[in-house]
């Protein structure tokens, strides 16, 4: 709990001073006024974030944080929760979508147990996944809450342990997820920070039937009644309906903005770690970089309430840290307008009359 205090304590809006000198300098590129839109806006966030016109992005690495959850056995998924462990494996194997598209994009992939219900010893003896497990995955929350709270702080600190870690040969950190079952745990998690009905934020996850979201839905309202989390304690509402890798993905996202780091922020369940990041520290905001709108309902409600623009909209609802490899080469393409391209007065050409 000390970690999470001293690394709440360190984070700091974006350096303001740096965003300014950016502005400055995009707006005197040899281009018409903010041309390049989105792009522009990005490569000001870089230059707050760091604190400097030459963002460093060479480094990069997907954390994919891994969790199961007991709310499977209500049946609110289309796979089984052995596929948890069984694509732990795929990622070390480099055999999964994230890994394709991580290789593209010039990333590692780290698989993180935060609370698999499956036995990764071998992987972990390897050095291929690291060891943050805190339970074999959560308890049920239609019968109780999903954790403890002391469980709920432990998988916060252990994310930002990851950070601290990471941020030590990486340049630009990325959040994934694997977790059957967590798309149920997202949306409750979504419900209690946005406001918004149980009903628009529940997508189909998986790829499950009409019924089955009914079902899901049901499930939601219910752990919701039971439990009735309050937006006013984040950690508490990862305790009652959360999960053990969304409760590392918002530990992970505080441990960049202490280190004043970017951090991209993947899919529907990245985001609701962000959601808690957000609630224990507004200024958390500041160092995240939302990659996509997911085809997940309610991840649009999400991004609104954190008030970030997503930079991609291609219909993904894969998750793994996949939107934020397909988002790296933008935000690469963003740093180097900072970098590289030519204000008027530096190429001598004529500004606008």
């Amino acid at each position: 709990m000390s970690l999470l205090i001293d690394t709440l304590d360190l984070i700091r809006p974006q350096d303001v001073e740096a965003r300014q000198m950016a502005q400055d300098r995009l707006d005197s590129l040899t281009m018409p006024h903010w041309a390049l839109g989105q792009l522009m806006d990005t490569a000001r966030d870089l230059a707050g974030i760091s604190g400097s016109l030459e963002p460093h992005l060479e480094r990069r690495v997907i954390a994919v944080m891994a969790g199961d959850h007991g709310v499977c056995a209500e049946g609110v998924s289309a796979f089984p929760q052995e596929v948890t462990p069984q694509m732990v494996a795929n990622f070390v194997t480099g055999g999964a979508g994230v890994n394709a598209l991580a290789r593209t994009a010039g990333a590692d992939v780290m698989v993180v147990d935060m609370g698999v219900a499956g036995d990764l010893a071998e992987y972990k003896a390897a050095g291929a996944v690291l060891d943050k497990h805190i339970a074999r995955g959560t308890a049920n929350m239609m019968v109780e809450p999903a954790m403890t709270r002391k469980e709920a702080e432990a998988a916060i600190t252990a994310g930002i342990e990851v950070a601290n870690d990471l941020a030590e040969s990486y340049d630009i950190l990325c959040t994934g997820d694997m977790g059957i079952g967590n798309t149920t745990a997202s949306a409750a998690i979504a419900a209690v920070f946005t406001g918004q009905d149980v009903d628009e934020l529940t997508g189909y996850g998986t790829g499950i039937t009409d019924a089955v979201r009914h079902k899901k839905v049901s499930v939601i309202k219910e752990a919701l009644r039971i439990h009735a989390p309050s937006a006013d304690d984040p950690v508490g509402v990862l305790e009652k309906v959360g999960g053990f890798e969304i409760g590392g993905i918002c530990g992970f996202i505080l441990g960049c903005a202490a280190l004043k780091r970017p951090v991209v922020v993947d899919g529907f369940i990245s985001t609701a770690g962000a959601l808690l990041a957000q609630a224990l520290s507004p200024s958390s905001v500041d160092y995240m970089i939302c990659a996509h709108c997911s085809q997940e309902h309610g991840h649009r409600f999400m991004l609104e309430h954190l008030g970030k623009d997503p930079l991609l909209d291609l219909g993904f609802r894969l998750g793994e840290g996949t939107g934020a490899a397909m988002a790296l080469p933008l935000i690469e393409s963003a740093g180097r307008l900072l970098s590289e391209v030519a204000t008027f007065e530096e190429a001598a050409v004529s500004g606008r009359e």
